[in-house]
């Protein structure tokens, strides 16, 4: 396996744990406040979060690709 291919895995892997992370955190506070567990808005919390998260490290990885890769 080559560099690019141990950075793109990487790279992937982090942000699945960030997004998991965050959206999570977010999950905690609502299914205390304001919605039931399996509901449609603990549904939509995860979704959100991972579009939000995908645009981000779409938009981070060029950087961090020509940081690690050269």
């Amino acid at each position: 396996m080559n560099k690019k291919k141990i950075v793109g895995i990487s790279y992937v892997s982090v942000w699945i744990i960030i997004w998991g992370t965050i959206g999570s955190l977010i999950d905690f506070y609502f299914l205390q406040n304001t919605y039931l567990p399996g509901s449609l808005g603990q549904y939509s919390t995860f979704i959100i979060t991972a579009i939000i998260s995908s645009i981000v490290a779409i938009n981070i990885f060029p950087a961090i690709n020509k940081k690690f890769i050269g």
